[in-house]
């Protein structure tokens, strides 16, 4: 208890969870545009539950992962080397993660930009998503961005208190932000195809970084606020012509 007193009277502790909290919702986001677009393919009477479930577990999955804080970081130690490169656990990690996203997000755009939905070189069986199966895969990628995320807040910080608190509040926003998001993708298809040409962008990284290439989060988030942008333009300038057109018409 008195540690954790001294923890709160020090102002460092409270700027390094402030920048932890800001860390850990954007990297949540990643997460949220996944949850949200494999959710939205289900009925919609279990679309909220799946929501739910699926950032139930992120929550899960990242405490219980801040429970073994000792082992999440070995395992950043190389396990072996391949043409010189050492690779690690989190690499490993990270590439499976990142090849699954990039499978999975090329998968989706070839569904949606195909005028009929026949089984495809993706996938022999129909394209229908079952409860279970969208459970499982949101499962697979809550573990890759959990374990990055932890090891983020890992070198930001040695308290477990702020770790705890960060992933909590990060999480929060998740959940609440998860079906105004989820709907907004829904009611505007173009956006569908930007957040998987995001997941792509996101699968890409983690596959980069997995093979040693840093690649910092600012210049990928710098891009996904600008094409966001871009396509809100497009948007605002869809409505006025739709406006200008029933205006004419009357």
């Amino acid at each position: 208890m008195d540690s954790l007193l001294a923890l709160a009277a020090d102002p460092a502790a409270w700027i390094a969870l402030a920048t932890l909290v800001a860390m850990e919702v954007v990297l949540g986001i990643d997460n949220l545009i996944f949850i949200s677009i494999i959710t939205n393919k289900l009925p919609l009477e279990q679309q909220e539950r799946a929501r739910r479930i699926g950032i139930g577990l992120a929550l899960i999955m990242r405490l219980a992962l801040l429970g073994t804080v000792a082992i999440i970081v070995k395992l950043t130690a190389p396990v072996f080397e391949l043409f010189g490169h050492p690779f690690s656990w989190r690499d490993l990690i990270l590439i499976a993660g990142g090849l699954f996203l990039v499978w999975k997000a090329t998968k989706e755009i070839h569904h949606n930009v195909d005028p009929t939905p026949t089984p495809d070189m993706f996938d022999q069986r129909k394209p229908q998503l079952g409860f279970s199966a969208a459970i499982g895969q949101i499962l697979v990628l809550d573990l890759v961005f959990s374990i990055d995320s932890i090891i983020t807040a890992v070198g930001m910080t040695q308290h477990v208190p702020i770790m705890v608190i960060a992933v909590v509040a990060a999480v929060t926003v998740m959940l609440l932000a998860a079906t105004p998001l989820a709907n907004f993708i829904k009611a505007n298809p173009t956006v569908v195809i930007l957040a998987l040409s995001f997941l792509l962008m996101i699968g890409m990284t983690l596959i980069a970084e997995g093979f040693g290439a840093h690649v910092p989060k600012g210049y990928v988030y710098a891009a996904m606020a600008f094409s966001v942008a871009v396509e809100g333009l497009n948007m605002l300038a869809r409505r006025a012509a739709i406006r200008r057109g029933s205006g004419a018409a009357h």
